[in-house]
């Protein structure tokens, strides 16, 4: 057999080995899957439901109010995959996604956000009415200027009652997901 022949097969064999080498050593490099990680189902579940919630979790920390539809969700999803949930809940070194903590938190949230709503909301209020009022006294208490100040009254408690009951609504939520 002529050499020229043979110099194709060997480069192929070489360059597969040199595959195979970098292969294996990208492999040794990576950090090894925790054995109750490795392959099985719960795991893949685990992997997920991890994917699945992330939104949620971000979600929660952005509005209290997504706990109202994320946490529910969890429940349901512990339910039906304890075993996923279980790595999930050891990995975390707490109850995943939601602690009861976290859901405690996110009342707390609720209500200093209400509390500082309040604040501005009454204080843009104010400036309204006095407003209202000045014109009132410089129209020479007309009828339209005491309609103007009365329509700012009714709007300022009309707001005020529409989020008061989203607050009372989403603040009670809250605390039964907390128990």
């Amino acid at each position: 057999m002529r050499p020229e022949v043979l110099v194709f097969p060997l480069i192929l064999c070489s360059a597969a080995v040199v595959w195979a080498g970098w292969t294996i050593a990208a492999a040794l490099r990576r950090p090894a899957a925790p054995a109750a990680l490795a392959g099985d189902a719960a795991a893949d579940r685990a992997l997920a439901l991890l994917q699945t919630f992330a939104p949620g979790i971000a979600a929660s920390t952005a509005d209290p109010r997504a706990m109202l539809t994320w946490v529910p969700l969890a429940q349901t999803a512990r339910q039906l995959y304890p075993d996923a949930f279980a790595l999930l809940d050891k990995a975390a070194g707490a109850r995943f996604p939601f602690t009861s903590e976290q859901v405690l938190a996110a009342h707390a949230r609720w209500s200093s956000d209400w509390l500082a709503w309040e604040r501005a909301h009454d204080g843009e209020y104010k400036l309204k009415a006095a407003v209202a009022e000045a014109e009132l006294i410089a129209a020479g208490n007309t009828p339209i200027a005491r309609a103007r100040l009365d329509a700012v009254e009714r709007e300022k408690l009309e707001l005020y009652q529409r989020r008061y009951e989203e607050y009372v609504r989403v603040s009670k939520q809250l605390q039964t997901l907390s128990k």
